[in-house]
């Protein structure tokens, strides 16, 4: 078993910045891949980013590749989300997740593949 507790969430304006984090804890953390899912009003979990268990491998949503940065310590059992630029459709629940396995794109983008949530937590962009 693996426990997630997501962190760093809030309201911010356009333009701004957050770094969500990710604790966790449980079985050894650097033998999963770790990503972060949204989920906002009305639609369905998408796929954000993920960074390989040693973190030498990236993966980014279109949406927000060139805004938004993974990255994790393994010696600390966190990963984060860091978040720039940030716009209103940015809004929704951002989740992380861990997974073991395949590492492929088209795996790590998808969100049954994850075998552990957090809880998630609440990001809102006003204009």
């Amino acid at each position: 078993q693996v426990q997630l507790v997501e962190s760093g969430g809030g309201l911010v304006q356009a333009g701004g910045s957050l770094r969500l984090s990710c604790a966790a804890s449980g079985r050894t953390f650097s033998n999963y891949a770790m990503g972060w899912f949204r989920q906002a009003p009305g639609k369905e979990r998408e796929f954000v980013a993920v960074i390989s268990w040693g973190g030498s491998s990236t993966y980014y949503a279109d949406s927000v590749k060139g805004r938004f940065t993974i990255s994790r310590v393994n010696a600390k059992n966190t990963v984060h989300l860091q978040m720039a630029s940030l716009k209103p459709e940015d809004t929704a629940v951002y989740y992380c997740a861990a997974k073991t396995g395949m590492f492929t794109y088209t795996v790590v983008t998808s969100s049954r593949e994850y075998g552990y949530w957090g809880q998630g937590t609440q990001v809102t962009v006003s204009s």
